[in-house]
């Protein structure tokens, strides 16, 4: 598609001072008759800014390495069907069946190379004949589109948080388990292990598992192969990992000391009772502002060889009374404190830990992104390869998203305490409807494709500035 060049309106004309209500009003009562025709028309013009990601990384040969060997008889490859996966999530869609809604789009179709998309049972197919060895060379490259952009910003550190997340289906599908699931219980789940970078709010790998394991299972392994890949591409950048109580093990302080990451671990103290014992028999505490307080001793379990920093923190909290009370003789709230044990080989003052481990609730606005936005809770095949494909392609485009805006803005953020990511990244649907959702009409004008829509200023302005990022001449 001819995007070497594209025009917009730039004149301005002057804003009036004052406009007459019949230049406002309009009495509308007749509705416009409708017609639906082959017209070249689209609805979602901004696929053109995704044609233009996806030729910036290479994203359809490379993806032709990740399928190269299965059978490639059918008429749409396998590489094309998970590209068609990744733009479908990216425009906003759930279900494979919803391919239909923008099958003869135009602009959707020529984002993938195709005149025109397959049928929903082709994808449908090609997804139950996806194997593991393609689910895991598609996560090495979905590793390696992060990696680089880790790479090109040289970033002197980078923070590595690890944390579990549900996926359930009410289908029968391989791999399901009934696990441990706090919003529906007894359903049969996944509970995917991820990796994800704080820097650039990307999620580096993905480690698939059924929904009856520990949050632990698997993960040593996991953070080793992680952790490598970081020090391969950036091998004097600092390394660091924040991790809940679940990860806590004498495995996994080993691993990260021992491949000197500085981490901080949520202490499970209500299992070791001679830690319990001397958080209550404390006396004094260290203030660090008049909800928090600390005191540090150095400590481990008995089983373990080493000691390191244990970090006990005090927070006074205020819980409402709701029984009914008498408001001239009691008061409605009662003050208490919330008890944080953090184990660290971090040197930094308490204060700076303490703000550095609470970060990690960024994590989960990764994953609420994933699956509310980029579709990660949806299970469409009863094979366990083809949902790991999937899930693969809801990384993808949720880190695609992330590229997209890296590769247009610069930073805006320095490395704070609490490690927020370096740009602020609007959420997937607000590039949608500001973006991708937008009517144009493709024509092909003395022989050059061109693509027209709506003269709206603020638009051609948002489309300039993607194309430009991404490389392209606007």
């Amino acid at each position: 598609m001819g995007l070497t060049k594209a025009t917009f309106p730039t004149t301005r004309r002057p804003p009036k001072v004052k406009s007459s209500k019949a230049e406002i009003n309009a009495p509308v009562h007749t509705l416009p008759e409708l017609r639906f025709g082959d017209e070249s028309l689209t609805s979602y013009a901004g696929a053109v800014v995704l044609q233009a990601l996806f030729q910036r990384l290479e994203l359809k040969k490379r993806l032709r390495g990740c399928f190269a060997h299965l059978s490639q008889g059918q008429i749409v490859g396998y590489h094309r069907v998970c590209l068609i996966l990744v733009m479908h999530i990216m425009l906003g869609f759930r279900r494979l069946r919803d391919i239909d809604r923008y099958r003869d789009d135009p602009v959707a179709s020529r984002a993938v190379g195709l005149r025109r998309m397959p049928h929903v049972s082709t994808v449908s197919r090609a997804l139950g004949r996806m194997d593991n060895r393609a689910a895991d060379r598609l996560g090495n490259l979905s590793r390696e589109l992060v990696l680089g952009r880790l790479e090109r910003e040289r970033l002197a550190r980078v923070t590595l948080d690890f944390d579990g997340s549900v996926v359930s289906s009410g289908r029968f599908a391989e791999g399901l388990a009934v696990g441990y699931n706090k919003g529906k219980k007894g359903m049969r789940s996944y509970y995917p292990l991820l990796c994800t970078v704080a820097q650039n709010a990307q999620v580096l790998d993905i480690l698939h598992r059924p929904g009856n394991v520990h949050d632990s299972n698997g993960a040593p392994a996991f953070m080793e192969n992680c952790i490598g890949a970081v020090r391969a591409h950036l091998p004097h950048a600092v390394i660091e990992s924040r991790m809940d109580s679940a990860f806590f093990s004498d495995t996994t302080v080993s691993l990260l000391d021992g491949a000197a990451v500085e981490f901080t671990i949520s202490v499970p103290f209500e299992r070791f009772a001679e830690l319990k014992e001397v958080i209550e028999s404390r006396k004094r505490w260290n203030r660090l502002s008049p909800e928090w307080s600390v005191f540090e001793i150095s400590w481990s379990p008995h089983s373990w060889e080493s000691h390191y920093r244990l970090l006990v923190f005090r927070h006074r909290v205020r819980h409402q009374n709701k029984e009914p009370i008498q408001l001239n003789l009691f008061v409605p709230v009662e003050e208490g404190f919330e008890f944080k044990a953090i184990i660290t080989n971090k040197t930094r003052s308490e204060k700076n830990i303490l703000a550095f481990h609470n970060g990690r609730g960024s994590q989960e606005n990764i994953f609420s992104e994933l699956k509310s936005q980029c579709q990660m809770d949806y299970v469409p095949t009863r094979r366990l390869a083809g949902n790991r494909v999937y899930f693969l392609s809801t990384i993808l485009a949720h880190n695609l998203f992330r590229e997209l805006q890296m590769a247009c803005t610069r930073p805006i953020r320095f490395s704070f305490r609490k490690r927020p990511a370096l740009w602020v990244f609007p959420e997937a649907q607000t590039i949608r409807q500001h973006v991708l959702h937008r009517a144009g009409r493709l024509t092909n004008h003395h022989g050059r494709l061109r693509l027209t829509l709506s003269g709206n200023r603020i638009t051609a302005e948002e489309f300039a500035r993607y194309l430009s990022g991404l490389g392209k001449a606007a």
